[in-house]
């Protein structure tokens, strides 16, 4: 009688620590699935800023690598800098609503790095001669993304070493540029292209580009409500000496 009570007794220990032990793993795998899905979670949300930076971002500025490994060309956000850099990204306006160009700050030209406004992007940054080379390079702004036809009334003002250049699109009537612009875009596609002789080692040229929407252009209509445009300045070596 006794061997069978204790084997009874052990019977329902035994039961009782399995019981444990499921809920113990029961537990543990709500845990990990929990963990997979904020996990998941985390990858879109990052995904889809990624995503969303890269398709409706403001403005990105890039080098050749090829070109900054083989002459030293870099970017910097300020006239000094301590690492090479092929690459420089301005922080996105949300909700950018039209002014006129007449208003944006009469300084705009004179602050380093991001310094956008409420309706407008501002971002001044250095390209660098650091090798040992006297360079020749092209610059080139791509409209890289557009919806809503919002390009028709974008102004994109150039501060190239201090000389300012407004570019916009051609009149929608195809009839020349807009008269508050130096400059049409040079295509559907590309605001300028522009070449630069003569980069000496160790010097640097400064640029400043400013972005918003003409409120005085006849195309600034609330069509244009919720469009989104991206630039990219890309740069690239053309001839050294």
């Amino acid at each position: 009688m006794a061997d069978k009570k204790e084997s009874k007794i052990g019977d329902v220990l035994a039961l009782r620590r399995r019981s444990k032990e499921v809920k113990r793993y029961t537990v543990l795998i709500r845990i990990f699935g929990l963990l997979v899905i904020i996990l998941v979670a985390i990858i879109a949300i990052a995904y889809a800023i990624s995503y969303f930076y890269d398709k409706f971002g403001s403005f990105t500025v890039k080098i050749n690598k090829y070109d900054m490994m083989r002459q030293g060309l870099t970017l910097s956000e300020t006239p000094e800098y301590n690492e090479t850099i092929s690459v420089l990204n301005a922080d996105i306006v949300y909700d950018m609503t039209n002014i006129s160009g007449d208003d944006l700050p009469k300084n705009i030209d004179n602050i380093n790095g991001n310094h956008n406004g409420e309706s407008y992007i501002a971002y001044t940054f250095y390209l660098i001669n650091a090798g040992s080379d006297t360079l020749s390079y092209e610059a080139q702004m791509n409209i890289e993304n557009v919806t809503q036809n919002v390009d028709e009334a974008i102004r994109v003002a150039v501060y190239y070493n201090g000389d300012k250049t407004v570019y916009g699109k051609t009149k929608s009537g195809g009839g020349g540029k807009e008269s508050d612009c130096d400059s049409e875009f040079y295509s559907s596609t590309i605001v300028l292209k522009n070449t630069r002789d003569g980069l000496a080692p160790q010097a640097k040229d400064k640029y400043t580009i400013v972005i918003w929407l003409e409120g005085n252009d006849p195309d600034c209509v609330d069509a244009l409500v919720g469009g989104t445009m991206k630039l990219g300045m890309d740069f690239k070596i053309v001839e050294s000496t």
